[in-house]
């Protein structure tokens, strides 16, 4: 004998939530078909960061005296893990899928006292969170940190610090300066601009180590 075939009837609310899933379904299984990313999906950012500066001159000075290093300043658009560039002077853009491991200020900072170390120059440098008793203080200011394009498409990487150093207690400025450099990258991929980008700071880091000790040690007494 045939059955009579059986219908179910779902409550009204049960029956909107099976139907909103089903379109949820429905959707993401398109997406998937057209080959498009779901948000959330697809691979994460590459990470770069940067190295310290580990040689110097011999002829530099030996100090007795104690550097704090402050967090460098720096505005909002470079203020961010994420890797600038300019191809207009007017815009500020930033690289897809390419971050640094830290905010570009913080990463500068301890590449800063990296530096500072790695010279074996200096009797004790720290940041100023960790309540050295400084005889001087560093004030740094990230001017420029990006990657800029020229009217050909080719990449440099763009580095600016300036530097004041104060002397304590007496909270005098005792020298200022600016630490600028622009290496061109060897072509337009990330690794080639982030080598860029090592070769740039680490000039600059170089010359503001050795105008720290000198400034300092001329101005100790």
């Amino acid at each position: 004998m045939k059955r009579k075939s059986e219908s179910v009837n779902l409550p009204a609310p049960r029956r909107r939530d099976v139907l909103r899933g089903a379109g949820a379904l429905s959707a993401t299984a398109l997406l998937a078909a057209c080959g498009l990313d779901l948000p959330g999906q697809g691979p994460p950012p590459r990470l770069f960061r940067l190295s310290p500066k580990s040689t110097f001159a011999q002829e530099l000075p030996r100090v007795d005296w104690q550097l704090v290093i402050e967090e460098p300043l720096a505005p909002t658009g470079l203020n961010t893990t994420r890797i600038p560039l300019h191809r207009r002077a007017v815009e500020l853009e930033y690289y897809a899928r390419a971050n640094w491991t830290d905010r570009a200020p913080a990463m500068v900072h301890t590449l800063v006292v990296e530096s500072f170390e790695n010279s074996a120059k200096i009797v004790a440098v720290g940041r100023e969170s960790l309540g050295l008793r400084a005889d001087f203080v560093l004030k740094l200011e990230l001017r420029e940190f990006q990657a800029e394009y020229n009217d050909a498409g080719q990449p440099s990487a763009h580095v600016r610090i300036n530097a004041k150093l104060v002397k304590m207690p007496q909270r005098a400025i005792v020298g200022s300066e600016r630490f600028e450099a622009s290496v061109p990258a060897s072509s337009d991929t990330m690794d080639a601009i982030i080598e860029a980008f090592d070769d740039a700071l680490g000039a600059a880091l170089k010359r503001l180590v050795g105008w720290t000790l000198q400034t300092g040690q001329a101005n100790r007494n």
